[in-house]
């Protein structure tokens, strides 16, 4: 306890940061080159500058969405529903028996995401792939697979097709990956590096 209360009172007088693996520390009234003011973490969301769910639902979107192919993991939709936040992606096509936001494991790895997000469910992947080929959406699955293209090429190869309106990307099963169905249904497939 008395090492506890030592270390508290020290973290809580002492300015410190790491350089080359040995710790320079000095009191906030000392100066020295060598000491560097410990980041805060940000608490408010005023702080952190994230877009108000109104702001969000006018701002302009990526003509991008993202269709979750059964995924198995609620947290992971939850997350992918965070990053389609964060890159102001259109929409998010939930498909099979992926969760929906409503799911509470989905809510919790969202923090509020699933708010400003735009997503539908379709029970057949088909069905919205067809709504994205009505709207001139080229739909690509990311799967490794015979002639996929490199992801990094994907804004070339988008600007040389006059008519796409913008592209749907499929990302499937944390275990199966996209169902080949799908894979064949697509207009081609997107592949990560390793």
């Amino acid at each position: 306890t008395k090492m506890l209360n030592t270390f508290l009172s020290f973290g809580a007088t002492k300015t410190c940061s790491k350089s080359r693996r040995v710790w320079y520390c000095s009191s906030p009234d000392e100066s020295s080159s060598r000491a560097q003011a410990v980041p805060q973490k940000i608490t408010n969301m005023k702080d952190l500058q994230r877009k108000t769910v109104e702001e969000f639902k006018k701002a302009e979107k990526m003509p991008v969405v993202l269709l979750l192919e059964n995924l198995r993991s609620a947290y992971n939709v939850g997350s992918i529903l965070r990053t389609a936040d964060c890159f102001l992606v259109e929409s998010v096509y939930i498909c099979g028996y992926t969760a929906t936001p409503e799911h509470a494991s989905v809510k919790k790895t969202a923090l509020g995401a699933e708010l400003t997000v735009d997503w539908k469910h379709f029970p057949d992947i088909s069905k919205a792939f067809e709504e994205l080929r009505s709207r001139r959406y080229k739909v690509l699955a990311v799967e490794q697979a015979q002639g996929s293209m490199a992801l990094e090429d994907l804004g070339r190869i988008l600007e040389k097709e006059n008519n796409v309106a913008g592209v749907g990307v499929v990302l499937g099963n944390e275990n199966t990956g996209v169902e080949q169905s799908t894979i064949s249904a697509a207009d081609g497939c997107l592949e990560v590096a390793q």
